[in-house]
């Protein structure tokens, strides 16, 4: 059975996201990165950018506690052809560049007629579990994954996240948001023999470096559900298949996308959706956002198009429609678990 405790002969994915940092770095004079709180002893709030601010200390700029400074400048450097990297302390915080990301940076390789690029690449923790309370604890990129011209990527265990950290900031012509979940920085990199009880499906989309995984355990009987998640829910969402197979007889697979928009006709997640769905002919979309106008409804519509009449049943799990308390108990109960998938997919077949 695989496990999710971190090992010390694994790299944990805040390894591989600072490695992912390291190697851009040094590959590319043309990268910095700018935020609060960046410089060695302390490097950056989560650590993702130790080391950066001694071994390049011309190109990591620690900067005054304004977000929209903080993309702004980034934004004019990008498209005087430099590479930016922005850090946004908490994911919370995305509300206060809203205004250039989705009226400037989104929106100028159009208005531009392609004459322009802007290669920014904006990283940000998001979510909960952590007992931060309302304004540093919730999961809002879905505010921004209907924007035409944005991509959104997604950490996780399963995709080399500091690889695809990397290829974003030296070979995207951006702008890319990159989301990295809290409780993901200490889990490790699933290798090979981490995943030696599943059979791995690996998905590319054609206009992306990013790649979706379908997991199913080895020599399962065919799988009566597709799940699908991302981020730190794909975590909870693979302990949720291993224990609705072992302890109620209940085979998924399980769909992770490393790329949350855009969403197109002809996506690796699209893909796998489809090959899972005629397979199982059950959805059950996970994520850790909240319940109403989320990504999983999106996933959902589009399975309902696809499949018109021949799904079973189509279920979401996500977070209650509610600010997140910072008590613990509380944070519990609004946020999505492991019993919370097992329950809905029990209900599901």
């Amino acid at each position: 059975m695989v496990t999710s405790k971190p090992s010390s002969a694994r790299q944990t994915v805040l390894d591989s996201l600072n490695r992912g940092l390291h190697q851009a770095f040094a590959e590319d004079g043309r990268v910095y990165l700018i935020g609060e709180d960046l410089l060695d002893p302390y490097g950056g709030a989560f650590k993702v950018s130790k080391g950066l601010s001694s071994k390049y200390p011309e190109r990591v700029w620690t900067s005054p506690v304004s977000e929209a400074a903080i993309v702004g400048v980034a934004a004019g450097m990008a498209l005087r052809g430099l590479r930016p990297v922005a850090e946004i302390m908490f994911g919370d915080f995305t509300t206060l560049i809203a205004d250039q990301v989705i009226n400037s940076l989104s929106k100028f390789r159009s208005m531009y007629n392609d004459q322009v690029e802007v290669p920014l690449v904006i990283r940000t923790p998001m979510g909960g579990r952590r007992g931060y309370g309302p304004t540093h604890s919730q999961t809002l990129e879905k505010l921004f994954l209907g924007m035409p011209g944005l991509r959104t990527l997604a950490a996780n265990t399963l995709a080399d996240p500091g690889d695809m950290l990397h290829k974003a900031i030296v070979e995207d012509p951006g702008p890319v948001l990159f989301i990295e979940n809290k409780l993901l920085y200490l889990k490790p990199v699933l290798d090979r023999e981490a995943l030696k009880d599943f059979e791995v499906e690996i998905h590319n989309r054609k206009d992306s470096y990013a790649t979706t995984h379908t997991l199913r355990l080895k020599g399962a009987s065919p799988p009566v559900i597709t799940l699908t998640a991302y981020g730190y829910m794909a975590e909870l969402a693979r302990e949720a298949l291993l224990r609705l197979a072992f302890e109620h007889e209940i085979f998924c697979e399980l769909v992770v996308p490393s790329q949350l928009a855009p969403f197109s006709a002809d996506g690796a997640l699209e893909l796998s959706l489809q090959q899972s769905l005629e397979r199982s002919q059950r959805l059950l979309a996970i994520e850790e956002g909240n319940y109403t106008l989320g990504w999983g409804a999106e996933v959902f519509a589009r399975a309902v198009q696809a499949f018109p009449g021949q799904l079973k049943a189509a279920q979401r799990v996500a977070a209650a429609d509610m600010p997140i308390p910072a008590s613990a108990p509380l944070e519990d109960k609004t946020l999505p678990g492991v019993d919370d998938i097992i329950a809905v997919a029990r209900r599901m077949v």
